[in-house]
C-alpha cells in the first residue's frame, strides 16, 4: 500500500490569468488592466510568456474595488485613499483619514435610504391610486385623468407621481 504524497509548506496559491479574474469577479478585462494601470491591482506573478497570473488576494482587491464604486467612490478617489494611506506614518494617522471618509459615506448612504424608502412609499400609493383606473370608463384626456371624480376614489388625493402626467409640459414665462 502507498502513501499519500506528503507535501513540505503551504499548498501553492491557485494561480488565474486575467480572463479568469474578470470572469470570477464580473469585471471586463479592460477594467482590470485599468486597475492595474492605476495602481490599484499587481498581478501575483508573470508566466515565462509574460501573461499575468492572479490570485486569491487579487480576487479579494477586486471585490473591495467593486464594493468601494458602489459605495460611490470613483477609482481616482480609491487611488486617493491608498496613497493617503500609503503616506500616513503610524497606523492611527492612516486610519484616522479612513474611518471619517466611511462616515461621512456611511451619512450619504442613510440619507439616500430614506429618498429610496420615499420613493418606495410614492410608488406603492401610485400603483394603489393606478389600480382605479382599470375601471374607468371616461375618454383619456388630461383634463378628465387630472381632475379624476370617480365615486371608487372619494376623497382620496392623486398621487403627485400621477398628477404630474396630467399636466403637461412645464412652460415658461410668457408661454414659452
Amino acid at each position: 500500500m502507498s502513501k499519500p504524497a506528503h507535501h513540505d509548506g503551504p499548498p501553492a496559491p491557485v494561480r488565474m490569468k486575467i480572463g479568469e479574474l474578470a470572469r470570477k469577479t464580473g469585471k471586463t478585462v479592460r477594467a482590470l488592466h485599468l486597475y492595474e494601470e492605476l495602481g490599484l491591482l499587481e498581478p501575483l506573478a508573470r508566466t515565462d510568456g509574460g501573461f499575468r497570473l492572479y490570485g486569491a488576494d487579487q480576487v479579494a482587491r477586486v471585490y473591495w474595488i467593486s464594493k468601494l464604486q458602489d459605495m460611490g467612490f470613483s477609482l481616482p478617489q480609491i487611488q486617493s485613499l491608498l496613497a493617503s494611506v500609503a503616506a500616513s506614518a503610524t497606523a492611527p494617522e492612516a486610519m484616522t483619514g479612513v474611518r471619517e471618509l466611511f462616515r461621512q459615506k456611511l451619512e450619504e448612504t442613510r440619507q439616500q435610504v430614506l429618498r429610496l424608502y420615499q420613493l418606495e412609499r410614492d410608488l406603492v400609493e401610485s400603483l394603489s391610486y393606478l389600480e382605479g383606473c382599470r375601471v374607468c370608463r371616461e375618454p383619456a384626456a388630461p383634463e378628465v385623468c387630472g381632475s379624476c371624480s370617480s365615486e371608487r376614489r372619494g376623497d382620496e388625493r392623486t398621487p403627485s407621481l400621477v398628477a404630474e402626467i396630467h399636466r403637461g409640459p412645464a412652460r415658461g414665462p410668457a408661454g414659452h
